[in-house]
């Protein structure tokens, strides 16, 4: 397996990965990178979990121009969730690069949107709705681009973003590279790369299954009445550190909330309906290991990377066997293994068949534990409920050892430009250019990250002075 050293990037773009702990490449990135970098398009089909947003992430942040204002990439993927992912791995590749990615996704402020996109914004990662809103009402400028990368972009064939993600591709100039990556080939998404690709390098990771082999799979049988004691039981024996349980429908999930949370589980919801913000929120908290169960729709199957999560359970059956394979391969990622148990009652028995030949095998039928069972492993079960739980080591606190984020009490409306801090930042004796990373300026605040271990003397710096003419408050914030 090849390292990322072989492919001659940049200090900053390795200084990264390293901390991020990327140092083999995958499949995915040892033959799209090379690609990318050449100036290729790319049609890239590879299933979940392969890493393929390092793949272009790398690739684009390895080339962009930190001192061009305007976006150069513009990356559309078909859920909220999924943009602020790729921005949050986007910004961990390009951070001593220095370079900004933004989400815009729907259900979110619009003003607030476009305030960020009018400041230095090298990517912008969104939904097609809501990147097609700022291109007509001009608060998104698509003139420098340099690359358009369509992520999972059989599922935003699934949600009926097609035509949406035409017109977008329609309004951008015509010298920019397009990526497009998908797990599946429909024939829609074929004549859309025939119609905006140029030529493109075509790329096929193989795998045996669609299904990763590192996931273990288990079918229980039960009727209705039967299946949320069959699920507590399965949670009591397997015990599982992290878990997400998938249901339906929103209903379903709100019900199967409500229950297991009136008995004390420690669980949390996630579907379409709830307000943006708690939504990123509750995913946040997941990711960080804050609550063990995550009872979800398919709304946060798809591209979702949650690290050391053991399994997966189908409280029901998703509609199809693409569903089927994105919700399992939450697990099974990053070379660790996984288990992904399943409930199924007599009315969807149907439903399997049509997913086990989507998948290429049976799953295994197992036998419901008995009561002797679930008692013997009740007692370690309620232990590790009642345990702290332990926060994650997230995978790019090694990115951010050298960086502080500072906190000024001044922005826009005491008409502060990037420039003015920069200046009285450089004049902080043993202070560099390549000291000052990303400048965040909002209404009433700025956020400045300091980079190469720097920040302790330029917090000091600030503190004794004005920043033009006017005295503001500095302090350490935390880095996001």
């Amino acid at each position: 397996m090849a390292t990322f050293k072989e492919l001659n990037l940049s200090p900053e773009i390795l200084k990264s990965l390293k901390g991020l702990g990327y140092e083999q490449m995958t499949d995915v990135q040892e033959r799209v990178i090379p690609e990318v970098l050449k100036g290729n398009d790319v049609v890239v089909k590879s299933k979940t979990g392969s890493g393929k947003t390092a793949a272009f992430g790398t690739a684009i942040s390895e080339q962009i121009d930190w001192e061009e204002n305007d976006p150069q990439a513009l990356i559309l993927t078909p859920t909220r969730e999924l943009a602020v992912q790729i921005q949050e791995e986007m910004m961990n590749i390009g951070r001593f690069k220095r370079l900004k990615a933004v989400a815009v996704y729907g259900k979110a402020p619009f003003k607030e949107q476009a305030q960020q996109l009018k400041q230095k914004t090298h990517v912008v990662v969104g939904t097609p709705g809501r990147i097609l809103d700022h291109l007509e009402r001009g608060t998104l400028n698509l003139q420098r681009l340099h690359y358009v990368v369509l992520d999972e972009a059989d599922e935003m064939l699934n949600r009926g973003f097609i035509d949406t993600v035409e017109m977008i591709l329609k309004m951008v100039s015509l010298t920019h590279q397009t990526l497009l990556f998908s797990a599946t080939m429909p024939p829609r998404i074929e004549q859309l790369s025939q119609k905006f690709l140029d030529h493109p390098s075509l790329i096929t990771i193989e795998s045996a299954s669609v299904v990763s082999e590192l996931v273990e799979h288990g079918v229980y049988h039960v009727r209705m009445p039967e299946k949320v004691r069959v699920l507590k039981d399965l949670l009591t024996i397997e015990n599982p550190k992290q878990c997400m349980i998938f249901c339906a429908t929103r209903d379903e999930v709100d019900a199967l909330h409500q229950g297991l949370k009136a008995q004390g589980y420690p669980v949390a919801k996630l579907h379409g309906g709830l307000e943006q913000k708690e939504r990123l929120e509750t995913m946040r908290q997941f990711k960080l290991g804050r609550f063990p169960y995550l009872i979800a729709t398919d709304v946060a199957a798809r591209g979702i990377d949650v690290s050391q999560m053991s399994h997966v359970f189908n409280f029901d059956l998703p509609e199809d066997g693409e569903s089927f394979v994105h919700r399992v391969g939450r697990v099974g990622r990053a070379g660790e293994r996984g288990k992904a148990i399943t409930l199924v009652t007599p009315f969807e028995m149907k439903k399997l068949e049509e997913i086990q030949d989507y998948i290429g095998f049976e799953l295994p039928i197992k036998e419901r534990p008995v009561a002797i069972e679930v008692e013997q492993s009740k007692a370690r079960f309620e232990a590790s409920l009642k345990k702290r739980p332990q926060v994650k080591q997230q995978k790019q606190a090694d990115v951010h050892r050298e960086i502080m984020k500072l906190y000024l009490n001044g922005g826009k409306k005491k008409k502060l430009r990037a420039i003015d801090f920069v200046g009285t930042i450089l004049s902080i004796e043993g202070i560099q250019k390549e000291d000052i990373g990303i400048i965040d300026i909002k209404d009433n605040v700025t956020y400045i990250d300091i980079l190469n271990g720097k920040g302790f003397e330029v917090l000091d710096g600030l503190k004794t002075r004005t920043i033009k003419g006017k005295k503001l408050k500095v302090q350490r914030a935390y880095l996001s």
